[in-house]
């Protein structure tokens, strides 16, 4: 873990910066508009796992944002994003403090991903709903992004990316019982262009990028 945490503090401003790049100015909004509605209604206050640099904790409007990189937690407080340096797995917060839990992508750069999965159960209330944005292996966009991977990008690279089946079986382990779907970037994959599209209902298998909410059991 401490070399992906290294990672990103040295090249934080290169994972910022693929927000304004021409992919990333039109998939980001279709992916915010996937998790939109899957947190719309749950109680506040919301924390996001990994909120990075704080882009999806600022559009949505989430409370507090934790992060064990320093570097990207600066360029979140910049977006007036509540921070915390800490790790996803030992999460600094009493039981049941948040109405939502946000984890974007974050998962496929965690060492123990069920551990972090299981302090999201520990701090969210009863009548909380966890939500996930996804970028799976057994997807295209999940393929596409292991071969830059093998390539030699630095953040793909570092990335274990989740199948359905991995996470789906997570969540059963530690009692969360998934109630929503969304998804998006059914489009194959690009480097180089990429055009608005539907966001729609429901886990479609060949979403580049898909949304969950689950809730305790």
């Amino acid at each position: 873990m401490g070399e992906i945490v290294q990672l990103f503090e040295e090249l934080a401003e290169r994972y910022d910066a693929w927000y304004d790049s021409p992919i990333g100015r039109v998939a980001f909004p279709l992916e915010v508009a996937v998790l939109r509605p899957l947190l719309s209604g749950s109680p506040k206050p919301w924390i996001e796992i990994g909120v990075g640099s704080g882009r999806f904790a600022k559009e949505l409007q989430v409370d507090v944002g934790v992060d064990p990189a320093m570097k990207p937690l600066l360029l979140a407080r910049q977006r007036n994003v509540v921070v915390v340096q800490a790790m996803g797995e030992k999460l600094p917060f009493r039981d049941a403090s948040f109405g939502a839990v946000l984890i974007v992508v974050t998962l496929c750069f965690v060492s123990d991903p069920i551990s972090v999965l299981r302090e999201a159960k520990r701090v969210l209330r009863d009548n909380g709903a966890l939500v996930l944005g996804m970028v799976f292996a057994d997807s295209p966009w999940g393929e596409f992004y292991k071969r830059k991977a093998s390539e030699g990008h630095p953040f793909y690279k570092a990335a274990h990316f989740l199948s359905r089946t991995e996470l789906k079986q997570m969540l059963d382990f530690i009692g969360f019982h998934i109630v929503a779907a969304r998804s998006t970037l059914r489009q194959p994959p690009s480097d180089f262009s990429l055009h608005p599209e539907p966001v729609l209902d429901g886990d479609l298998p060949d979403a580049g990028f898909v949304g969950w909410k689950a809730v305790p059991q």
